[in-house]
């Protein structure tokens, strides 16, 4: 059985914190509001030589007004049947509520180790608020803090001895990371569940459903990648709330975490400043790019209609023609497997290696025909090129005055890689040293 930790319990008692104590960084959004996880959120942590997974969920209620409540009991269900261990979360300043008596129905039935974790018990006096929590007739009850951490190690000590094995380090070491960023609403959580197959991330008609960056493992074409859905992206300065500020900084930071950036646009609004900002962002962080075109079905179609919205967006990027685009409807299911295809081969091209003397056959040459441009009379000469070890191709031209080789003619070089190799939807960075 796999070493996995859900952490279940009614909204704000804390959950989202021991979370993140555990997994030992602030990946879940932490807000006194309740209600602010929605989608069951995976991380890693260890105790005494076991490591576990760890899943934060939503918090589990029936008969509110909210309406992402029936999706997120369904979340919290979902995590319980992953787990090996249950932990119910409780409140000590609460005290025993007709929510937690509710839910301890829902976790009865469930033939797994549950303990019950009475949290906010900060001092002596509140911890001994916590035995009441045994009226549950649930298991163990633990007395902790999930902001100072006090408890946290005497509920790990009895979790372990469930664990036959000593688990994985890092499951996701090595594995390629997509991440799909976009606006609010341009379709990324329903384009998850699509590609799963399931309901993996709530989707409603509210822009802004998706506040956490969820990560998911995908196998296709025989690879295993990870999928992160993220918080739709806006302006910053239409942001007026800390929960959606910290949801953006979580979808910044898969950005920055993945190789591949699926960069969704709503068809109906077009190539949008904002989308214009993730590509650069991406840029910066020399990452995979690819453009995908969603909602293609609300579109009225002619006979040159994709042709035209190419030529649109193509207008707007100016040189970065070379990433790639394609065209889809999550909600028919149109060539979305085609475009996790394409993220795939992006993901390949970034880590293509051109050997030495393939570049030298295919670029001198072009170089030969137009050379660079004389700068006060000094002519510059390159004399062999070679791609260096790094993690995003960099080409490197060896040359006796670096310093004259201008913008233009390091963008004709790249036009010109381009041409001869496959770098598609892959930022090159070309340096210039002297030989």
């Amino acid at each position: 059985m796999a070493n996995i930790i859900a952490i279940v319990g009614r909204p704000n008692v804390g959950k989202s914190t021991f979370f993140n104590r555990l997994v030992e960084k602030r990946q879940a959004i932490m807000d006194n509001e309740s209600g602010v996880t929605r989608d069951r959120h995976y991380g890693y942590g260890q105790w005494t030589g076991k490591h576990f997974t760890v899943i934060d969920t939503g918090g589990y209620v029936t008969g509110s007004d909210d309406v992402f409540e029936g999706a997120i009991r369904s979340q919290v269900v979902e995590a319980m049947n992953e787990a090996s261990v249950i932990l119910f979360m409780t409140d000590c300043h609460d005290g025993l509520t007709d929510l937690d008596k509710d839910f301890a129905k829902v976790v009865r039935g469930l033939k797994k180790p549950v303990y019950i974790v009475a949290n906010k018990a900060d001092t002596a006096e509140w911890s001994y608020q916590s035995h009441e929590f045994y009226g549950l007739g649930i298991g163990d009850v633990f007395p902790m803090s999930a902001s100072n951490g006090s408890g946290t190690g005497e509920i790990l000590d009895e979790v372990v001895k469930h664990f036959e094995d000593d688990g994985i380090e890092d499951p996701d070491g090595d594995i390629p990371r997509i991440a799909i960023l976009g606006r609010p609403n341009a379709g990324k959580s329903s384009f998850v569940n699509a590609l799963l197959g399931k309901e993996r991330t709530i989707v409603t008609d509210v822009a802004g459903t998706t506040r956490d960056s969820i990560n998911t493992h995908y196998k296709l074409f025989g690879k295993d990648f990870i999928l992160t859905d993220t918080a739709g992206i806006r302006k910053k300065s239409k942001v007026h709330e800390d929960i959606e500020f910290y949801s953006v900084m979580r979808a910044l930071q898969s950005l920055q975490d993945s190789d591949v950036c699926i960069i969704m646009i709503d068809a109906t609004r077009g190539l949008e400043a904002q989308d214009m900002n993730l590509i650069s962002l991406a840029l910066k962080y020399k990452k995979g790019i690819m453009l995908m075109v969603n909602k293609w079905d609300l579109i009225e179609k002619e006979t040159n209609t994709m042709k035209q919205f190419v030529e649109e967006i193509d207008e707007k990027l100016g040189q970065l023609t070379w990433i790639p685009k394609m065209f889809t409807s999550v909600t028919e299911k149109k060539r979305i497997f085609q475009a996790i295809e394409l993220a795939v081969k992006v993901h390949e091209n970034r880590h293509r290696k051109v050997t030495t003397s393939q570049l030298n056959d295919a670029i001198l040459p072009e170089i030969e025909r137009y050379p660079p441009p004389a700068i006060k009379g000094k002519y510059v000469k390159i004399k062999y090129i070679t791609q260096l070890p790094t993690a995003s191709p960099t080409i490197a031209f060896f040359c006796n005055l670096p310093q004259y080789i201008k913008a233009p003619y390091e963008a004709y070089l790249e036009n010109k890689i381009r041409e001869h190799f496959d770098f598609e939807g892959t930022p090159i960075k070309l340096v210039f040293r002297k030989k």
